[in-house]
């Protein structure tokens, strides 16, 4: 992964932070482009894939965000904990919709674990069924390149 640093004067993460960082519970930011041309910003939940380095989201398949990557896949991301000291990362990457239930199945699956500790609990059960239904995708994004910030490191 390519890791950029925004401000020289800004303390930055190092790959084993950023994996450890992403396991957290925070939600990622995906900003898409509708058809105007114009920013769709949306909160979604995610599972970062450290061995592949790629982040996978599950929504239905008729959201806008959807629409919106499938005429343009490339979008911007922050994941970023708004409680001091302040940490994060953002970057841009590159948007695959993967339609397949026997790969939507199993990542919902991780992802209602991550957020929700259970598959018992009901929403869980909701995004399970609808995988198997095939009314739900995965967002696959292929990041480009990394951005990061950690205030709570000393200052350059």
């Amino acid at each position: 992964m390519k890791l950029i640093t925004a401000n020289n004067r800004i303390p930055n993460m190092a790959k084993e932070e950023i994996d450890r960082f992403l396991e957290s519970k925070l939600m990622l930011q995906m900003s898409t482009i509708d058809e105007k041309g114009e920013p769709n910003i949306q909160p979604v939940w995610f599972h970062y894939d450290k061995n592949r380095e790629k982040f996978l989201i599950i929504t239905y398949k008729t959201y806008k965000k959807i629409q919106n990557l499938r005429n343009k896949p490339i979008l911007y991301f922050s994941i970023d904990d708004g409680n001091f000291p302040y940490k994060g990362v953002k970057g841009k990457g590159l948007a695959n919709i993967v339609e397949d239930p026997n790969r939507t199945v199993p990542e919902g699956d991780k992802i209602s674990m991550k957020y929700l500790g259970t598959l018992d609990h009901p929403l869980a059960k909701m995004i399970t069924e609808n995988s198997k239904k095939g009314d739900n995708v995965i967002i696959e994004i292929s990041p480009k390149f990394f951005s990061t910030w950690d205030f709570g490191k000393e200052q350059l």
